[in-house]
Parts: C-alpha cells; sequence; structure tokens
C-alpha cells in the first residue's frame, strides 16, 4: 500500500526518500542525502535532478563551503511530502488500531532499537 501511495504521487522510492529526510531533518548536503538513503553519488545527483526539474526542491551554495551545495524543499515539495505522510500516518494508524497502547508503546521502542542498530552497521562510506 506503501509503494502505491508514493507511485501515485509520481514519485520513485529514492526521490520520496529524499523528500522525507528534507521534511524531518531540514536541508542537507547532497552528498548526505546520498549516504542517508543509501545511493552513490551518481544516483542521488539523478534524483536531485528529477526532484528539482519537478520544482520538489531546489539547490543552494553552502554558504560555509562554497564547494558544496545544499538541497532545500520547496513550498510545493513541502506539500506534497506533507500531504503524503498525513496519509501514512492514517494508514499506519490503521494497521494498528489492534494493539493496545502499551503495545504500540513496545512495538515504537522495538523498532527505534532496530534502527539505531542498523544504522551502526552500516558501513562508513568513502566520499567519492
Amino acid at each position: 500500500m506503501l509503494f502505491e501511495s508514493i507511485h501515485s504521487l509520481g514519485l520513485g522510492l529514492s526521490d520520496f526518500g529524499v523528500l522525507e529526510l528534507l521534511l524531518h531533518k531540514g536541508p542537507s548536503p547532497v552528498n548526505a542525502l546520498g549516504q542517508k538513503i543509501r545511493l552513490t553519488s551518481g544516483s542521488i545527483s539523478i534524483a536531485i535532478d528529477r526532484l528539482e526539474k519537478k520544482g520538489l526542491v531546489e539547490r543552494k551554495d553552502d554558504p560555509e563551503d562554497r564547494r558544496s551545495r545544499i538541497v532545500h524543499l520547496t513550498a510545493q515539495g513541502r506539500k506534497l511530502i506533507e500531504c503524503a505522510f498525513t496519509e501514512h500516518a492514517a494508514a499506519m494508524e490503521h494497521a494498528t488500531s489492534g494493539l493496545s497502547a502499551t503495545e504500540r508503546a513496545t512495538a515504537i521502542r522495538i523498532l527505534k532499537k532496530l534502527g539505531t542498530k542498523a544504522a551502526a552497521l552500516q558501513p562508513k562510506r568513502s566520499a567519492v
């Protein structure tokens, strides 16, 4: 169901991942986005190009490092990803409606722990 809703927005999974990170983490350097969603430098550049052509993100110079570019959500991109997350939250609420409050809290704690451990186990990627 999640993949269908992503595709219905006219986005691929990597494009959705970029928008999601920008929504929750704020403007980020291109290379940091690639590392977080596990895309090569070439693949993240192509994803950012696609999103920029759709008017969903924009690249700006990094005021602290002129060699780096920072990716920002546009107003249109923010509106799209916020709407998508509203729908996702409703779907998650429906999916977990059979759990008690205690079970939900336990599930959240376990999932956060798994995510933290998985992130720590990811090999560090060298800059290309």
